[in-house]
């Protein structure tokens, strides 16, 4: 503020400064000019020059393809999810005896008896006979005239001798694996595995039996919505988990997707015209945000050059440096957002044609690009509301308190990542919240919003003495740290630059070095001033007196 109010006072020194450095009125308020036609809002500079606001609107051209495009996209890759996951269901009820009645995605076997059965009469008997059984368009891998057949592949120590009767042990923990394979309508009796001349299990020194085998099915149901079919190759794995050798084997399924467009195939009614409209449209997406690229690199270069032309006057016209807050007015935030939405936004496209060509499959990395950019692109719509007065104190608030708000974040992050490793390490044996460094991270968080609480308490009654006190002690602290004093504090913070802010407004004081010279210029948009403005004045700061 009190630089500011030199500044303001300088002004009836520019005579003679101007006798100095040979710099006449009208230049040093031709350069004032520039400065703010470069802060102008896009209205005010078509009322100022008459200049179309051409990336105005392209962004808002963006908001409406990109948002279209991207539920275009959203309800082609929900049909697929939706498809893979009820297919990976499907599989689980079909190779997982009993796996109905468990709720959480996994069996759990206790017996040898249980064991063998899953495997003879679940796995290997509902394989062989898939498609007498299942209700899906299910079939086997044919590779060059041949099923691919079933893999069955056991894991274990290459040696040990176990006695905890006697409380002793001799293993080698080199680990070694046997496979033996199964094909397709091979006819198969309970006791098949158990008299396999190459299939033994040996539990005691058993880490885990895995099970591999491809299915193909083709996706139908995207024929309702025009779209054509794809063919999908589930790589399953089957993993009977048995590493903790505490008499309980995990059973569950794993499944990797290949999707590819079919060799063959015929809609009718369909000529592929939907296809190409949806790459066309993808086409002008990727111009429209290409275009915006473009235009707003070229925005934040002029700026940049525009700092240095600022920097140079100030230094020889003030003898001050401009400090670095006046330095980052020149590089819009706003234009560096939309370069990272439009990079995003060009890549998801390039992607999203591979997918609609089946180039590519990679459904997970095109839905980050896009979802991504299309949050951005509709984040920029506050920098147009920004425009107006009362929407405009918003944005004033969130710039001036990023900075102290980061460094309160730095402190405050480093007291809650304390808790985090204690919460771990004390309660993690006790507390199914706490078992994991990420579980605590999450569980501390939701503790800190007010989510939760009661049960997080419940959940520690019934321990020893010494951990209850111990959790109490730490729960009562941490909250009474994060929600009274730490979150009260932030709040406190957003509000005095809130105010601060406000109090500008109202008095119409400018704030900074660089607005208190800009304000020194009362010419209007509408004045015609601003027409004849010389864009190379700065030029002449750099040479000469400025040299």
């Amino acid at each position: 503020m009190e630089d500011s109010k030199q500044l303001l006072a300088a002004r009836s020194e520019e005579s003679q400064r101007n006798g100095c450095c040979g710099l006449d009125t009208k230049t040093v308020e031709d350069f004032r000019r520039r400065l703010k036609y470069f802060f102008m809002n896009p209205c005010e500079k078509y009322r100022a020059r008459g200049r179309k606001p051409w990336k105005l609107t392209i962004q808002i051209l963006k908001i409406a393809i990109t948002t279209i495009q991207l539920v275009s996209f959203g309800l082609s890759n929900e049909m697929m999810v939706t498809f893979k996951d009820e297919n990976l269901m499907t599989f689980r009820n079909l190779f997982l005896k009993g796996y109905k009645d468990h709720r959480h995605g996994s069996l759990s076997l206790y017996t040898k008896r249980d064991m063998f059965s899953v495997f003879s009469l679940s796995v290997f008997f509902q394989y062989t006979n898939l498609q007498n059984l299942t209700v899906g368009n299910l079939a086997y891998e044919l590779i060059n005239g041949d099923y691919t057949p079933l893999t069955l592949c056991q894991v274990f120590y290459r040696n040990s001798t176990i006695d905890p009767e006697n409380d002793t042990f001799d293993i080698d923990p080199h680990i070694d694996k046997d496979c033996i394979s199964i094909h397709p309508m091979q006819s198969l009796s309970n006791d098949t595995l158990a008299t396999h001349p190459n299939f033994s299990l040996d539990f005691r020194r058993l880490l885990s039996v895995n099970i591999y085998l491809t299915l193909k099915t083709i996706n139908l149901q995207t024929v309702r919505h025009h779209e054509l079919p794809d063919c999908y190759d589930f790589h399953i794995v089957i993993v009977f988990d048995n590493r903790a050798h505490s008499g309980k084997i995990k059973v569950d399924i794993e499944n990797d997707v290949r999707i590819y467009e079919c060799s063959d195939w015929n809609v009718e009614g369909t000529s592929g015209k939907n296809d190409y409209l949806l790459l066309s449209f993808d086409s002008v997406v990727f111009l429209a945000c290409f275009a915006s690229l473009i235009l707003c690199i070229r925005s934040v270069v002029h700026g940049i050059q525009l700092q240095f032309e600022f920097s140079i006057f100030f230094s020889a016209y003030y003898n001050k440096t401009v400090s670095w807050s006046d330095r980052m007015e020149f590089v819009n935030g706003w234009y560096i957002l939309i370069i990272v939405s439009d990079i995003m936004t060009i890549t998801g496209s390039v992607l999203k044609i591979g997918i609609q060509t089946k180039f590519l499959t990679n459904y997970d990395v095109c839905s980050i690009l896009l979802g991504t950019a299309t949050m951005l692109v509709w984040v920029g719509v506050i920098r147009y509301l920004s425009f107006f007065k009362k929407y405009n104190i918003l944005i004033l608030t969130l710039r001036a308190a990023l900075p102290n708000v980061f460094r309160f974040c730095v402190c405050a992050a480093i007291i809650y990542l304390g808790y985090c490793f204690c919460g771990w390490i004390v309660l993690g044996p006790y507390h199914d919240k706490f078992r994991t460094l990420a579980k605590v991270t999450e569980c501390l968080f939701s503790l800190l919003n007010g989510d939760d609480m009661f049960s997080t308490f419940l959940r520690m009654r019934d321990k020893t003495y010494m951990v209850w006190l111990f959790s109490r002690l730490y729960l009562y602290s941490f909250i009474s740290i994060f929600i009274y004093m730490v979150l009260s504090l932030f709040i406190a913070l957003i509000t005095d630059t809130y105010e601060t802010i406000k109090h500008h407004q109202k008095d119409k004081e400018p704030v900074s070095q660089l607005q208190a010279f800009i304000a020194e210029c009362i010419d209007q948009p509408e004045s015609g001033r601003y027409q004849n403005t010389d864009e190379s004045t700065c030029c002449m700061f750099s040479s000469g007196c400025f040299g």
